[in-house]
C-alpha cells in the first residue's frame, strides 16, 4: 500500500464510495467486513486470500457480498458474543 492510497481510501469510504465486502460465516456465526477499497476490482482482487484465510480457520460455510458503503469500526461482529447467556 502506498502512503497515498490510505487518505483516498479514507476519503472515499467517507463519502461513502468505497468498497467493502461483507463476509457472513457460520459455525461460528461471524460477520467480517473487508476494506476499503477505491475500486472494485481492486477489492475483488484481494478477497480471495481474506476468504482463503477464513475458511482454514475452520468455517462451515462463507456468503460475501461486495457493497459501496460507508463502514467504520467494528470490523469483526460475532452472533454469538450478543447473544445474552
Amino acid at each position: 500500500m502506498t502512503s497515498l492510497s490510505q487518505p483516498i481510501r479514507s476519503v472515499a469510504n467517507g463519502l461513502g464510495l468505497a468498497w467493502w465486502a461483507r463476509v457472513q460465516t457460520h459455525q461460528p456465526d461471524v460477520t467480517y467486513w473487508f476494506g476499503p477499497y477505491v475500486r472494485r476490482s481492486s477489492l475483488e482482487a484481494a478477497l480471495p486470500p481474506f476468504l482463503a484465510d477464513l475458511r482454514s480457520e475452520g468455517a462451515a460455510s462463507l456468503e460475501h457480498s461486495l457493497l459501496r458503503t460507508r463502514r467504520g469500526e467494528p470490523l469483526t461482529i460475532s452472533t454469538e458474543a450478543a447473544e445474552p447467556g
